[in-house]
């Protein structure tokens, strides 16, 4: 860098850098394991990356209210049969049932509805409810901010099991539809005054995720399950998030179902691109 330059500025186009392709915003991080192997490292490796984005994401007026903050995982099979049995259900097979971290709302008579909803769509589209589980939080240890903890929705883990002898991919395709279904009813039910609290950040057989309106230190001591030396995976991928034309949410953190991304397209230029 020449001498007449510092980090106030950014450097002239040269070689392959052309300023035009500069992006200021999300941080992303992936660690796998090809081989597909679940491990504890896995996980350690994904703490210190997340650990070290805090200052590719946002926070509000409030420095422990961040824009959001999340980790997708390869399911734990392991671990959730660990869990299944302290409350009392069996799980099937790996791949034969599917777990999803479900936002709902705080109202108690509204939460009851849309569990029940949930539930009835599941059985009328073929599919069998195995149970609900409460997902552990510690909002005081991960220091969550007050603005945060009024918008937080309730989190619960839902389990849904394949029904006769059916493929992966089309177990996938039925707990698509069921969420579609089941998140178009309740996010817009009029009757609801805290229906966009619902929302299903996962419903899968294959991956799982854990997110929040929190800054990226307060991921993992929010989720203890994320703590929890049990649990292990061959995939994990975390996102800190800075929202730009969006405000920050409890669903707007990432990452989203399939993948993240650490950018908004909302200029004129890139959306020509």
């Amino acid at each position: 860098m020449p001498k007449d330059k510092n980090f106030l500025t950014r450097p002239d186009k040269k070689g392959l850098y052309d300023p035009d392709f500069e992006r200021d915003s999300c941080g992303v991080g992936l660690v796998a394991n090809v081989k597909g192997l679940p491990s504890r490292e896995i996980m350690d490796n994904a703490y210190l990356i997340n650990s070290r984005m805090d200052h590719r994401g946002g926070c509000g007026f409030e420095e422990n209210t961040g824009d959001g903050a999340g980790i997708l995982l390869a399911l734990p099979d392991s671990f959730f049969k660990q869990e299944a049995k302290s409350l009392d259900f069996e799980l099937p097979e790996k791949g034969e049932y599917a777990v999803g971290n479900i936002f709902l709302p705080q109202k108690i008579n509204e939460y009851n509805i849309c569990k029940e909803i949930v539930e009835k769509t599941l059985i009328k589209e073929g599919l069998n409810f195995i149970g609900w589980r409460k997902v552990p939080t510690n909002q005081t240890k991960a220091n969550v901010g007050p603005a945060a903890l009024d918008c937080q929705p309730k989190i619960e883990q839902l389990f849904v099991g394949s029904k006769g002898k059916i493929s992966q991919d089309d177990f996938e395709r039925k707990l698509y539809l069921c969420r579609k279904i089941f998140s178009k009813k309740l996010r817009f039910e009029k009757g609801l005054t805290q229906g966009l609290m619902f929302y299903a950040c996962s419903l899968s057989s294959r991956l799982i995720i854990y997110k929040g309106m929190l800054t990226p230190a307060q991921l993992f001591p929010f989720f203890p399950d994320l703590e929890n030396k049990n649990l292990k995976t061959h995939l994990a991928m975390v996102h800190s998030r800075f929202s730009t034309n969006t405000f920050p949410s409890w669903d707007r953190a990432q990452p989203c179902r399939y993948m993240c991304h650490n950018g908004e397209i909302n200029t004129l230029k890139e959306t020509l691109i």
